[in-house]
């Protein structure tokens, strides 16, 4: 996809109603620290629209991105290492929980684990979390160009067994610093939008 315009139309915190979007939504889940913000910003050729931080934990809200008046990025908050009290943490997972059953326009969901490590207990929970809500998720495995390139099949099995992940899952490469894998998780978003277009009422 062409990036003509993104604006970051809409962010909800924990008290926040949901937008109603006509527009079809993708949204992006992961760890505190596993680059989500950089994904984000690569995938739209932009450098600090999502903002990076060293602090992990920084997305607290949802975040609705308009890309081209076409579609929705949602960028939902990190999970994991964030330093928030046990009921914030809470409060983030209902506000998640209440997108995933509220919103009428999400088509699919992406699920950003490090590559360089076997999937942590919060990252299985997570997957099967979003799966036990009625989805099934498309693995990125992030930090690509932290590990040899002889190494990458390697630990794409790491993350596919770590997970358990259903048969026929994609999980694709990627690194926020060469751009690797963009195309390829562009290819994916772009499929389903056209795989899940609304009928055109005559």
């Amino acid at each position: 996809m062409i990036i003509k315009n993104v604006n970051l139309e809409t962010v909800c915190g924990i008290t926040s109603k949901l937008p109603e979007n006509t527009l079809p939504e993708i949204a992006f889940a992961g760890k505190s620290n596993v680059g989500k913000s950089s994904l984000i910003n690569a995938l739209m050729n932009r450098k600090s629209l999502a903002r990076t931080s060293a602090q992990p934990g920084k997305t607290q809200t949802i975040n609705f991105y308009n890309i081209n008046d076409a579609m929705y990025l949602v960028d939902l908050p990190g999970y994991g290492y964030a330093k928030v009290s046990p009921e914030v943490k809470e409060q983030w997972g209902k506000l998640i929980e209440r997108y995933l059953h509220g919103s009428k326009r999400l088509r699919a969901l992406f699920l950003l684990i490090d590559i360089r490590h076997e999937p942590s207990a919060n990252d299985r929970r997570m997957y099967e979390w979003i799966v036990y809500n009625g989805y099934d998720p498309i693995i990125i495995a992030t930090k690509l160009d932290k590990i040899n390139r002889s190494q990458i099949q390697k630990h794409l099995k790491m993350v596919r067994t770590g997970l358990n992940v259903k048969p026929g899952t994609a999980v694709l490469p990627f690194s926020a610093l060469t751009k690797q894998g963009r195309e390829e998780i562009w290819e994916q978003m772009e499929a389903i939008l056209e795989d899940k277009k609304e009928p055109e009422v005559e």
